[in-house]
């Protein structure tokens, strides 16, 4: 039975196919078709506009219009056809870039088992998900429930040789830059990740330039509107790929 409600409006004129509404929506309710951003059904959509703020063009609103009710189970049986064993969402841009697709999966243990001559000092990935970048991770990511985060600056991974090593283990990672993205975006976006998923810890890792240390307090302004106290530590890394300093925040 159609009533009506809010939901989602996406103008095609605007909309570039670029895909990056399409993990912003916990529901599953968008998807890459023909090169531009389309509801899949108006029963997925629950008209609160999470996927709004993500869109660089401007393509998505809300509006109020006759539509199918906005249906929960419905939805839960979507998201769960959309998953396969180690991804909970497989969607990918129109381009076929995968920046999207949402992973999980286990480190490579050794680098032995890629079959490739064993270094010196054998050093091997301990990423466990995908996507890594801020603005690409839905807050639903089934990766960072009861997760200890990393927050780390784009600079960090290239400053610092042990990032895998001794950052990155055993965590669930989001890299940005404060300088050259949203910092409001930001701040939304880890206050919706810090109401949905039960993070254990922060750990924000940041280079020692003035650019960067606004990313912790992005990281404080979004616990603050979702209500949350996390354990957070700061730790600053020197151009010259040192730890100059670590300091507990929370």
């Amino acid at each position: 039975m159609k009533v009506k409600r809010k939901i989602v409006e996406i103008d095609e004129k605007k909309c570039d196919g670029c895909g990056i509404c399409v993990p912003a929506c916990a529901e599953g309710a968008i998807q890459i078709i023909g090169g531009k951003a389309r509801l899949r059904a108006d029963k997925y959509c629950d008209g609160l506009g999470a996927c709004i703020g993500e869109c660089p063009r401007g393509a998505l609103k809300i509006i109020d219009r006759e539509a199918e009710e906005f249906d929960a189970l419905a939805v839960e049986e979507h998201v769960k056809s959309s998953e396969s064993p180690g991804v909970s969402r497989d969607t990918t841009m129109a381009c076929g870039c995968p920046s999207t697709l949402i992973q999980s999966f286990e480190p490579i243990p050794s680098c032995r088992t890629l079959n490739e001559p064993v270094l010196e000092r054998e050093t091997c990935s301990a990423l466990c998900h995908w996507p890594v970048q801020i603005r690409l991770v839905p807050p639903a990511a089934p990766f960072l429930n009861g997760a200890d985060l990393l927050i780390a600056a784009d600079c960090t991974p290239v400053a610092y040789s042990r990032f895998h090593e001794d950052f990155l283990k055993g965590k669930a990672v989001l890299v940005g830059c404060p300088k050259f993205d949203d910092a409001e975006m930001y701040t939304q976006r880890f206050a919706q990740i810090f109401r949905q998923a039960d993070i254990k810890s922060i750990t924000v890792l940041v280079m020692e330039v003035p650019c960067c240390q606004g990313l912790p307090v992005i990281v404080q302004k979004g616990m603050a509107i979702a209500g949350r106290n996390i354990p957070m530590e700061k730790i600053v890394i020197g151009r010259n790929g040192l730890i100059l300093r670590k300091e507990v925040l929370l």
